[in-house]
Order: structure tokens, then C-alpha cells, then sequence
């Protein structure tokens, strides 16, 4: 059986990271504000995680999240080399500090034309917990800027938000 040989590595952001996150979340995201559940985020201000190509000089993705009491969101993935296991190892980099932080719950939204995401973070373990009918309509209102439509001509309306409950930590 051939293994697949990893082409990069993953490590925590740094201040030193912020600019170039803003440009690749502007890049990705098409502005550096992200709208999730009536939520005003700037990615390039959370903590994260980001995937390098070997030598160093390359991202290859990124992740960023927020922990709240006793829950972790991810805000963004963006993984830039796709099917290569990178959105899984930035994911897992963050399910990691999740636990770490003694979180029970580890959760994101996507929108309901994300079929890609919808089946990557399923495989992965995040199961489906709520649909926020019409988020996408009212986040509109805040950044008009999002898009009517989006993979394979779907209509963007709604949130769905997936979850992994976490073990709790042992005393």
C-alpha cells in the first residue's frame, strides 16, 4: 500500500501572522469580515491554526476559531491544496485545543449550498444539529456583499450548524 507523503506542516498563528491572514481571508472570503449566526467576526483577529508547504514558504490553509465558556467555534477553514488532508489536519489541530481548553462542545456553521463542507466535516465526525432558516438572507442586511448563490447554482439562505460533543476532561 503507497502512503501518501505529507507535504506540509501545521502550527498555531502568531501577531506576526495577522496581515497575511487578513489577505487570505479577503482572498477566500471576498472581505475580511466573516457573518456567522448575526455574529460580526474578523478571522484575522481570532486565534488559529495555519498549514505551510515543507519549506515554509506557502500557506496551503488556514483555520481560525473562538472558545466561549465551555464551547469552541470554527469560524473559518480554508484549506488552498485540496484532498490532501490538510482542512482534516487543521480541524484536528483545533478539536485538539478544544479538549485542551475543556470545551464540550466543538461547533461551526456553513450555509446550505456548501456540499463540500457539509460532507468533509461529516466524514470527520460533526453531526448535523440545527438549521437556521433564512440567517444568510438577514446577514445580508450586515454584508451585502454575500452572494446569491453559490456551489452548483444553489441558492444561499440558510445556516446549518454542525457539532462534535467533546469528552468531558477527567479529574
Amino acid at each position: 500500500m503507497c502512503e501518501k507523503k505529507t507535504f506540509y506542516f501545521v502550527r498555531e498563528l502568531t501577531e506576526r501572522d495577522r496581515s497575511w491572514v487578513q489577505r487570505v481571508i479577503y482572498q477566500r472570503w471576498g472581505d475580511d469580515v466573516v457573518i456567522v449566526h448575526g455574529v460580526v467576526y474578523h478571522p484575522s483577529e481570532l486565534a488559529g491554526f495555519a498549514a505551510f508547504e515543507v519549506n515554509g514558504q506557502r500557506v496551503v490553509g488556514l483555520v481560525t476559531y473562538v472558545i466561549r465558556q465551555d464551547a469552541c467555534e470554527i469560524v473559518t477553514l480554508d484549506s488552498l491544496v485540496e484532498r490532501q488532508g490538510i482542512g482534516t489536519h487543521l480541524v484536528a489541530a483545533v478539536h485538539q485545543r478544544a479538549e485542551q481548553a475543556g470545551c464540550h462542545r466543538l461547533w461551526l456553521v456553513t450555509t446550505n449550498d456548501n456540499l463540500n463542507a457539509l460532507r468533509f466535516y461529516q466524514k470527520y465526525g460533526f453531526r448535523l444539529a440545527a438549521l437556521h432558516k433564512e440567517a444568510v438572507v438577514r446577514a445580508r442586511q450586515i454584508k451585502p456583499s454575500i452572494p446569491m448563490t453559490g456551489e452548483s447554482g444553489i441558492p444561499i439562505l440558510d445556516e446549518i450548524e454542525l457539532e462534535i460533543e467533546l469528552e468531558k476532561p477527567a479529574e
